[in-house]
């Protein structure tokens, strides 16, 4: 039986934390940010938590399930 590979693409964009919860970085912070607001930019710092409707195909992209 051959392993199964994670997915390549999936395992740079999703980081799994201690407690178990998989973050992403926020989307639309790469250029453009001129017409955003500092409040805006600051949000997008911060990592997002992968949402409960998405969690099942990630953690299948990830070999987690």
């Amino acid at each position: 039986m051959p392993k199964v590979k994670t997915n390549s693409s999936a395992k740079k964009r999703f980081k799994v934390t201690g407690t178990g919860k998989i973050t992403h970085q926020k989307a639309f912070k790469r250029h453009i940010l001129t017409k955003k607001s500092k409040k805006r930019k600051r949000g997008m710092r911060i990592d997002g938590i992968v949402s409960k409707a998405n969690l099942d195909f990630v953690k299948r992209l990830l070999r987690l399930k």
